[in-house]
């Protein structure tokens, strides 16, 4: 790989998927996974509800014993989900008893989240519910030296090639703009400060601009509305989930 494209020379750091999530974020102290339309959105509602997360791969055909070894509930697809049962959907959890553990495949965030989970750095979920919340966490328990690298998890075409999702360009570029408000981005790289900028240009039209995006789009027409309003709760969450011994818990504020 071209060393280039690792970024090594900035402590805020941007790139999408997860192969961006293996350049950039490999050496960093903290990997920062966003996919606001759904995986992180879900799993900061999760959380809220004292929910324990374990991420998964996708259309794995190991998730039910790993689910039942973990001794957690496993998500059901989305089109699938009946009354009492939970999908990537977050309007699941909120009208569902709360499991005490919860594997969460999807395509994209959680898959990230699951293949940094092998390595040494910490990994934190964000979504634009709790950007603010998780550049506070990153403050206070990171050195001014540490290296962020955020994640835009995007989505796939129907071929599976890496789909740039503009929701998660946003939630990056809030928590990169958080984290530079409270003075941690004079060393941002050209592309976390792409990032920023992405997001102050929708930031004070978001709900409008997040169910007027592709995503947004989609998720209305397939009957999911609900979802896009949940993930424009921009900075209603104070929770950080960070991903220990491969479950995402809360950390202590």
């Amino acid at each position: 790989m071209n060393r280039e494209h690792l970024q090594h020379d900035y402590g805020l750091r941007f790139d999408w998927g997860l192969p961006g999530a293996k350049a950039v974020g490999a050496d960093a102290d903290v990997a920062v996974v966003v996919d606001v339309l759904w995986f992180t959105t879900t799993l900061t509602v999760a959380v809220d509800a004292g929910i324990d997360v374990l991420p998964y791969r996708w259309n794995d055909d190991s998730s039910e014993r790993y689910a039942r070894d973990s001794d957690a509930v496993l998500a059901v697809g989305r089109s699938r989900a009946a009354n009492g049962q939970i999908s990537l959907s977050p309007n699941t959890i909120r009208r569902t008893a709360a499991p005490r553990r919860l594997v969460l495949p999807s395509p994209n965030g959680s898959t990230i989240s699951f293949e940094l989970g092998a390595g040494t750095g910490v990994c934190v979920g964000a979504s634009l519910r709790n950007a603010t919340a998780v550049a506070d966490w990153i403050a206070r328990h990171c050195t001014s030296t540490s290296v962020v690298s955020v994640i835009a998890a995007g989505e796939k075409w129907p071929g599976g090639e890496l789909r740039p999702a503009i929701e998660d360009l946003w939630g990056g570029g809030a928590v990169l703009s958080a984290l530079t408000a409270i003075g941690r981005g004079a060393d941002a790289s050209p592309e976390a400060l792409a990032a920023m900028t992405a997001w102050r240009g929708v930031a004070d039209t978001l709900p409008q601009s997040l169910a007027a995006c592709a995503s947004g789009r989609e998720l209305r027409a397939s009957g999911y509305p609900q979802d896009v309003v949940i993930a424009a709760e921009v900075d209603r969450s104070t929770a950080v989930p960070v991903l220990e011994d491969r479950v995402f818990r809360a950390a202590a504020q």
